[in-house]
């Protein structure tokens, strides 16, 4: 049962760890594509909106993947 839950959460960090890495590397194309293309300050926002909400989910599954290793007693602190 463990081990189906590690697997779970591992592979939506690795979801959430993707959407971050692409998201940034889209916006920071992007960017630079729409100085060479004069893409209007709209457009841009909205893309900038975006990766923004990308980068929202990507904290709150980190945030669930946290709370839940945290509450199976794996990933709490020892003192």
């Amino acid at each position: 049962m463990f081990v189906k839950r590690d697997q779970s959460q591992s592979k939506k960090g690795k979801l959430a760890g993707l959407v971050i890495a692409g998201s940034m590397l889209l916006w920071l194309g992007l960017q630079w594509v729409a100085v060479e293309l004069e893409i209007s300050g709209r457009i841009m926002l909205l893309i900038d909106l975006f990766v923004m909400a990308a980068m929202l989910w990507s904290l709150i599954i980190t945030f669930q993947i946290w709370r839940a290793r945290r509450h199976s007693g794996r990933g709490a602190p020892k003192c």
